[in-house]
């Protein structure tokens, strides 16, 4: 059953110029939710929130410039939607990418605790669950370790979920969710699967890697399961939010499919892939772009990616819609914005 929302509920989230934040914010106001959204002062993309919300600007490293968005009062219940956080798939430790996830964590847990947070939901990744043997599906677990999981994002990650765990069993009421790889609409920036997309469309895609794939889920699915938690997910519990896996292969065939163009014919073999990655990141960086593929993003396309979702739609009523459908309505999005 869906949540009729209050006046006395209140819903802040982090991130919210992100690609997962922003869509997170539609669909809350979208169901007459009270909104404030965070986000950096001076990000552009906080053209794209509905009007109907608030927007704060500050940054989560310096913890007196997000305590406003925190404040209300005493009779209102605060949800804090913790989305923001930085994804990488660069292979070599970033300090970045350590301070925006668990750094920016640990004042999220302080101000949530200063001000009695009703809930809050922290946007984990599938990624700092420990990978299972090949063959066997990925579930929930509650033992995260950065030394049990591979690359940069990944060990930050891990070891922020610790930290979050850690706090719910202080007594602070927190969910955590795991979403697989988010692509669909709304994206504003240069995710993977929205620039591999940009990249065939623009015919700068000439060649596949043959094997691999990963587990894809649309970022709206991601969205509602998030917004479900907050009133559905128990307390100290982690919630994988994925769809199902997809090849390589059959990602690239649905491009052809959708938008008519040539499909793919020439497919690399995975070790040669492997070889010209560091050369790839490296000549991204020069361009100062985001790496089409690293190292990590390589071995993460041949990693067990097989998460299973049933405890969500269990409990929190999930569920996701087919890709074709995904990369469907990303396409159409990507043409109305005139990126492609």
């Amino acid at each position: 059953m869906e949540h009729v929302f209050s006046e006395d509920e209140l819903y802040l989230v982090t991130g919210a110029a992100g690609y997962l934040g922003n869509t997170v914010v539609k669909m809350l106001v979208s169901q007459g939710a009270r909104v404030r959204c965070l986000v950096l002062p001076g990000d552009e993309t906080k053209a794209d929130l509905p009007a109907a919300a608030e927007i704060f600007s500050g940054d989560l490293l310096q913890t007196e410039s997000i305590v406003p968005c925190f404040v209300h009062q005493p009779d209102e219940k605060l949800y804090v939607i913790h989305c923001a956080g930085m994804v990488s798939i660069a292979t070599q430790f970033d300090q970045r990418v350590y301070d925006a996830n668990i750094t920016a964590t640990d004042h999220i847990l302080e101000l949530c605790r200063t001000y009695q947070a009703e809930r809050l939901i922290y946007v984990s990744s599938v990624h700092a669950i420990p990978e299972a043997p090949k063959g066997q599906v990925i579930r929930e677990t509650k033992a995260f370790d950065p030394a049990l999981v591979s690359g940069c994002y990944a060990k930050a990650k891990a070891e922020t979920t610790r930290n979050v765990l850690a706090a719910s069993d202080q007594g602070l009421p927190v969910v955590v969710v795991h979403p697989s790889g988010i692509c669909g609409p709304y994206d504003y920036g240069r995710g993977n699967l929205t620039q591999l997309l940009i990249d065939y469309c623009k015919g700068h895609l000439t060649a596949g890697v043959d094997g691999g794939g990963y587990d894809f889920v649309d970022v709206r699915d991601v969205a509602q399961g998030i917004i479900a938690a907050c009133h559905r997910g128990r307390p100290g519990e982690t919630y994988i939010l994925s769809n199902q896996y997809y090849p390589v292969r059959q990602l690239l065939e649905l491009f052809h499919q959708i938008t008519g163009l040539k499909p793919i014919r020439s497919y690399l073999p995975l070790w040669f892939a492997k070889v010209t990655a560091p050369l790839s990141e490296v000549y991204y960086k020069i361009l100062r772009q985001p790496p089409l593929y690293t190292p990590y993003s390589l071995y993460t396309l041949t990693s067990n990616s097989r998460f299973s979702h049933e405890k969500a739609d269990r409990e929190l009523g999930y569920t996701c819609r087919p890709m074709e459908k995904t990369i469907r309505e990303e396409y159409l999005w990507l043409r109305g914005k005139r990126r492609i």
